[in-house]
């Protein structure tokens, strides 16, 4: 996998992973350094304004950020995605006018899509709806949510029409965000929710009519982009994990050389489907991927913990453990959840 982080972020990141997991404060320098580094237009056709690349393209950026900070990783996957809308949506006078804006870092994007890829599933029904007077309802969690900053969202059309994909200034009359929730980490990505109401739904900021035919086209990418989280993570558990056995020889290097090698295969598989639009109509393929990258996860924090034993419960040594514990910990319960993937692949047949 070719490096696509800088030296100087690099550093940037390794000095502010900790208070980038566990305060509030760094969110808009975490954007501004991802945009200084060209990271965001990696990925996007050069037409579009981008540096040209594929999916997997991204998918390896948002992997070797999480290497040094899911909240890094977390706030580029919630950028990425929203400048993905855009890519996709039939509306070239929004996109052509958010793109530019979003590539640079000037306008934060903040998918607010987990009620709608639950409900596109059966797991929940749309919380926004359009009314007379405009959008009204919750975006129950968003991730990167700036004063300024742009949401994706889902409303349902009143008249019992197909629900449509919208794009809501932050700032715009109506809208009331709450970036800051209670959450255990991952406190630098600015997660909350937004409370619509009575938000003017111009056709203007349409992303597309009909959210039943559009996301499941987004959906490939979208999940996909989630699954360089745990690359990243299960690969940095691993250097961890090495680190901490040094020369010794040890029983865990053969499951770590394993567990290497899985990686690298999970990595070839997924980056050559979703170039190839292998998901494309294969929901169940999309769902077992994303299921594997947090059990790769799940098994590579484990292997750390082994390897550094009682350090890992130092708050000198184990401090950088703790916090990728913790971040391997929200990749079960993110949208799609463990608990979805494995019901709708048993929906399925799998």
């Amino acid at each position: 996998m070719e490096i696509l982080l800088n030296d100087t972020l690099v550093a940037w990141l390794d000095a502010h992973a900790e208070v980038l997991d566990a305060e509030t404060g760094c969110g808009e320098d975490l954007l501004q350094m991802l945009a200084g580094a060209g990271l965001l237009r990696i990925g996007v056709p050069e037409e579009c304004g981008g540096s040209g690349g594929t999916t997997s393209s991204a998918i390896a950026v948002v992997a070797q950020l999480a290497g040094h900070s899911l909240s890094a990783a977390f706030v580029f996957w919630a950028q990425r995605a929203v400048i993905e809308c855009l890519l996709k949506s039939p509306n070239g006078h929004l996109a052509s006018g958010l793109l530019p804006r979003l590539m640079d870092g000037r306008l934060a994007g903040a998918p607010g899509l987990s009620n709608a890829m639950r409900a596109l599933t059966g797991f929940d029904r749309l919380q926004i709806h359009r009314t007379p007077e405009g959008l009204a309802g919750v975006v129950p969690w968003a991730t990167n949510l700036h004063p300024e900053g742009v949401v994706i969202a889902v409303a349902a059309d009143a008249a019992g029409g197909h629900p449509a994909v919208y794009a809501i200034a932050c700032d715009a009359q109506g809208v009331a965000i709450h970036p800051h929730a209670d959450l255990a980490g991952l406190r630098g990505t600015r997660t909350g929710s937004v409370r619509l109401d009575r938000v003017a739904a111009a056709d203007h900021w349409l992303v597309d009519q009909d959210a039943r035919s559009f996301l499941p086209g987004l959906r490939p990418a979208f999940v996909a982009l989630q699954c360089g989280w745990g690359l990243g993570l299960a690969r940095a558990c691993l250097r961890s994990a090495r680190g901490a056995i040094g020369a010794s020889p040890s029983i865990l290097l053969p499951e770590i050389a394993q567990l290497e090698q899985a990686l690298a295969a999970y990595w070839c598989t997924l980056s050559d489907r979703i170039d190839g639009d292998g998901f494309s109509g294969r929901t169940a393929d999309l769902f077992a991927a994303r299921l594997e990258m947090v059990g790769l996860a799940l098994r590579a924090s484990e292997l750390e913990l082994q390897a550094l034993g009682s350090r890992a419960y130092s708050r000198s040594s184990g401090q950088a453990f703790a916090r990728r514990r913790r971040e391997v910990a929200f990749l079960p319960i993110v949208t799609p959840s463990m608990v979805q993937l494995k019901t709708e692949l048993a929906r399925l047949g799998q």
